[in-house]
């Protein structure tokens, strides 16, 4: 019934929505990178790894400086993106791998974005990693289960780990690669011991053919690159998990090869966008597509390199599963030339639930119930006395015990690790690197954000929590 009640809906709201874009409603992409920091990227201040086409890309469009991943881990980060819940409602709130599969997968009763821009009559493609639903029980989540028409790529996280796979999955059918694998360690992973397809590689040649096949009527592109995480199994047993075809311009680098691997993973990654805006602007698609850069959560260390060497979360403080800024605020690069003043940045403080309702205004869509979802389209076209402001935005944490994390008014930052922890309290506006608990000098907040806390999530089977201690 739901569905059919969002088709009517649907196609009412894109003849008549007063937001609608002049020239119809535009294409919609979403890149994802992989572990990707806030301080990776030229544009947000990365002094030694060559990124000239996403610099290029934040002249040209918006870069946020405020925005925010869904979760400090992969699967819930993306789990937030998808259906616009946050970390605290939404169906997928940890990495539960195999042991508990269903725990990671979304459900037929989930509606997804792209089902919402799948009903709107978009076409809807996934490339890439998906991570949310997998063959075998977790069947409910696999994505074209979940809105989308066409899916190439990795659908669990730990076959995502290794870069050159021995197989690949085009819809529901293993795809076989010429890669050869080793399997090692008890979870069955593996590294490649001769390598000749680079999956990444793959994808950006997949996520262009579907654009270029798909220019007759409005469609949204989901890309999800891997890198530049780890290939973690690489990482147990060669001790360098930045496994990538070549060190590109770092080969002469007097740098370990996992240095060497980490920033040419990142330069690979920022010619795959190139390649897309380029592409976009040949086909005269470059006025009518939305492109949103982004990355899943803060960066990593697991491939071994020298994060003091390339300072991966910028002025934060954390990396990935930190609940501290460096963990979870992310780069975000809104792309739409005609329509996005060019040169201009944001500060407009949006997380990735946000997408839900932006893509939706954009494809004159229903936002569906239940969302945490505030649309940020008056930011990107300028309109920012319409623009709507969250009071609260929140994350949790099961990796190592349950803890929370809560903004508040877009300054206020509330920590509790572990559920009966004291709750910490930091001024963004005045420490952006977490350095100093301020709780004792505004007991006021303290008691909002505490209060908060109690009440942000919904209980799950799936994911328990304890709950909070009343902060004293």
């Amino acid at each position: 019934m739901w569905k059919s009640i969002l088709v009517i809906l649907a196609t009412a709201l894109a003849l008549t929505s007063s937001q609608a874009v002049a020239g119809g409603r535009p294409n919609l992409i979403w890149v994802m990178a992989d572990d990707l920091g806030y301080g990776d990227l030229g544009c947000y201040g990365q002094k030694v790894i060559k990124t000239p086409h996403l610099d290029r890309m934040a002249a040209e469009g918006m870069p946020f400086t405020r925005f925010y991943a869904g979760a400090t881990v992969c699967a819930p980060s993306r789990s937030v993106l998808l259906t616009g819940q946050h970390h605290g409602h939404t169906r997928v709130r940890g990495n539960a791998g195999a042991k508990n599969p269903m725990a990671q997968a979304l459900r037929p009763e989930d509606v997804t974005v792209a089902k919402v821009l799948h009903d709107a009559g978009y076409t809807t493609s996934l490339v890439g990693k998906w991570g949310l639903g997998d063959v075998g029980p977790a069947e409910t989540g696999l994505p074209r289960r979940q809105g989308f028409d066409h899916f190439f790529g990795y659908l669990n996280q730990t076959h995502a780990h290794n870069h050159f796979p021995d197989f690949l999955w085009r819809d529901e059918t293993r795809v076989a690669l010429p890669n050869q694998v080793t399997h090692v360690g008890d979870a069955g992973g593996g590294y490649a011991t001769e390598a000749r397809v680079y999956a990444d590689d793959l994808f950006a040649d997949e996520a262009l053919k579907f654009v270029a096949n798909h220019q007759d009527r409005p469609f949204f592109l989901y890309w999800c690159m891997v890198i530049p995480h780890a290939n973690n199994e690489r990482t147990r047993v060669l001790k360098n998990g930045a496994h990538v075809p070549d060190f590109g311009p770092y080969a002469k680098e007097d740098w370990p090869p996992q240095d060497k691997g980490q920033a040419a993973m990142i330069t690979r990654l920022d010619s795959y966008v190139g390649r897309l805006l380029a592409q976009l602007r040949q086909l005269g698609l470059a006025e009518n597509t939305l492109v949103v850069f982004s990355s899943d959560n803060g960066p990593h260390n697991e491939s071994n390199h020298d994060l003091k060497r390339f300072q991966p979360s910028g002025p934060f403080s954390g990396i990935k599963r930190s609940l501290t800024d460096g963990g979870i605020r992310v780069p975000a690069i809104a792309w739409w030339p005609g329509h996005i003043e060019p040169g201009t940045k944001s500060d407009h403080v949006a997380y990735f639930g946000d997408w839900m309702a932006t893509a939706a205004e954009l494809a004159g869509a229903p936002v569906p119930p239940g969302c945490d979802s505030i649309s940020f389209v008056p930011t990107l076209l300028g309109r920012i006395a319409d623009q709507k402001q969250h009071e609260f935005l929140y994350w949790e944490f099961h990796e190592r015990g349950f803890s929370q994390a809560a903004l508040y008014q877009g300054r206020w930052k509330g920590i509790r690790e572990r559920s009966m922890a004291p709750l910490v309290l930091y001024d963004l506006d005045h420490d952006s690197a977490e350095k100093t608990d301020v709780a004792a000098e505004h007991p006021e907040i303290i008691a909002k954000i505490d209060a908060y806390l109690k009440s942000a999530r919904s209980e799950s089977p799936d994911w328990p929590a304890k709950r909070p201690a009343v902060n004293r």
